[in-house]
């Protein structure tokens, strides 16, 4: 499928080493109507999974084992130029924002997650990709 066919349903990837933010983030995104989400525990899996599904979204954390989530951009950015990755940090400081934006990142949300920050992000990113 090339990457500007529209899809029925939009494919959402949650990249975070933690299993309880990867559960919040399927739960938020289910209650936004996306109901095929990929889940990665690091940013070497995101990359794997992104090459074999290209998921209309990636909400990516930035700290993580293995491969951290701004090489993940890079990485993925690399692949595919119309990449949307959100980034996510509970360090939100002003290099980690810059370093995100300068990488291609479209957006950026601090953790914890609101629900409602999570959902609009999801509106504004998404929008026009399904009926």
């Amino acid at each position: 499928m090339a990457v500007t066919e529209k899809k029925e349903r939009p494919v959402v990837l949650v990249c975070d080493d933690s299993v309880l933010v990867r559960r919040m983030m399927r739960d938020i995104l289910k209650e936004g109507g996306i109901a095929e989400i990929l889940e990665a525990q690091d940013g070497l899996e995101a990359v794997e999974l992104y090459r074999n599904h290209r998921p209309d979204l990636v909400f990516m954390d930035i700290v993580m084992p293995k491969q951290n989530g701004l090489d993940a951009l890079v990485a993925i950015r690399e692949y595919d130029q119309a990449a949307r990755v959100i980034m996510a940090s509970s360090a939100g400081t002003h290099k980690n924002l810059k370093s995100a934006i300068d990488a291609g990142a479209c957006d950026f949300i601090q953790k914890p997650f609101e629900k409602e920050a999570v959902l609009d992000m999801l509106r504004r990113n998404l929008e026009g990709k399904w009926d």
